[in-house]
């Protein structure tokens, strides 16, 4: 299965991002209209304040269709840390190494910023996405009951530090 790892925005991307989010999270574990929500609002956020001197959004393409994303939002890198975020991949393409590439390319360009430290809240049960996030040097630094995505979990705070 080949794909391509396209850097920067294309058209489409916000929505099919908050579609593979919004899909995946409401089938397992029923996050619903709030979470989507945010997926899309803050996406768009980011994309319209994008700087590509400090952000970095990466979009797996499959067949010129988007089936996966990454971004690091490096507007408070120097104060608290770039911001890793919207890490998904589809079902289509799951288990294919898609996800390392994704976080491979999002670590190397924090690397080539020197941002000395990456962190990103997730939350319990994300077995997959734990095992690469160690894989990349991230640790678990912080455990809470939260609802910032619509319904209680056990959020996590993971950190990287150069």
């Amino acid at each position: 299965m080949t794909f391509e790892l396209h850097q920067g925005y294309l058209p489409t991307a916000i929505g099919r991002v908050a579609e593979l989010h919004a899909r995946y999270y409401s089938a397992l574990v029923g996050f619903g209209l709030p979470f989507e929500a945010k997926v899309a609002r803050e996406l768009a956020e980011f994309c319209e304040r994008y700087d590509e001197s400090r952000d970095g959004l990466w979009l797996l393409l499959q067949d010129g269709r988007v089936e996966g994303s990454i971004a690091i939002d490096g507007a408070r890198a120097a104060a608290q840390g770039a911001h890793l975020r919207w890490f998904i991949t589809s079902d289509r393409v799951r288990g294919t190494g898609s996800g390392t590439a994704l976080l491979g390319a999002a670590m190397a360009f924090c690397q080539s910023k020197h941002y000395r430290r990456v962190y990103l809240w997730t939350f319990e049960g994300l077995h997959a996405a734990r095992h690469l996030y160690g894989k990349a040097g991230f640790m678990l630094v912080h455990q809470q009951r939260g609802t910032q995505w619509g319904r209680q979990v056990t959020e996590q705070l993971f950190e990287r530090e150069a």
